[in-house]
């Protein structure tokens, strides 16, 4: 098997499209998730607010399917004012209620109201160095080279020690998975399958 010409290592579980570009499998799920993988998953992101989106969109994906997050990314990014953490922090019972009752979105009330926490702690990091600062300071020294999708893990030490460190200033549903998959989503570590066109797309982790 090859993909564009570039033979794809033995053993390597990566799927070639039809358009000739070797993928992790979940990318080829749909096209919203082939977009996604190839334009966005793995790549930096370091802004505060482009980093509280991920996390509150990595929150609601626990239980769920990260395809149906996606579809309803739009209204998530409406319902919670562009993931603004000073706007989210403002928001109160009248807004929790307004969200409860947008079907547009995943309307879970401990996510929700730990959405709002999240924005609160989120300011107040801001006094110690912020967000960015924090969730980049647990990148690891190494990231995995997997073939498989079973040899990609699911947490880290430095994910457990993210997750505490969260806990500790006040975050909710920051659980080690789950900071797994946002050090993923935001290039901290490289899962691309060995033989993905994306692989060391973030610049960090040359192979």
């Amino acid at each position: 098997m090859s993909a564009r010409g570039l033979a794809v290592p033995a053993g390597s579980e990566v799927v070639v499209g039809a358009d000739g570009l070797a993928r992790t499998p979940w990318a080829e799920g749909s096209d919203l998730l082939r977009h996604y993988y190839d334009t966005e998953w793995g790549l930096p992101v370091r802004d505060e607010t482009g980093l509280f989106e991920r996390l509150s969109l990595e929150a609601f994906q626990s239980g769920l399917s990260w395809a149906t997050i996606l579809r309803k990314r739009p209204a998530f990014r409406e319902a919670f004012a562009g993931f603004d953490a000073e706007a989210v922090a403002a928001f109160g019972p009248a807004e929790v209620e307004r969200l409860m009752a947008d079907d547009r979105i995943v309307r879970n009330r401990r996510k929700i109201e730990a959405t709002i926490g999240n924005a609160r702690a989120t300011l107040a990091l801001r006094q110690d160095g912020g967000l960015v600062d924090l969730l980049w300071s647990h990148q690891p020294a190494e990231t995995p080279h997997p073939l498989r999708v079973a040899e990609v893990p699911t947490r880290s030490a430095e994910s457990v020690a993210l997750s505490k460190a969260l806990k500790q200033r006040g975050f909710a549903f920051v659980g080690p998975t789950t900071m797994y998959a946002l050090m993923e989503a935001v290039g901290m570590v490289d899962t691309h399958l060995l033989g993905s066109h994306r692989r060391g797309c973030s610049g960090l982790w040359p192979d």
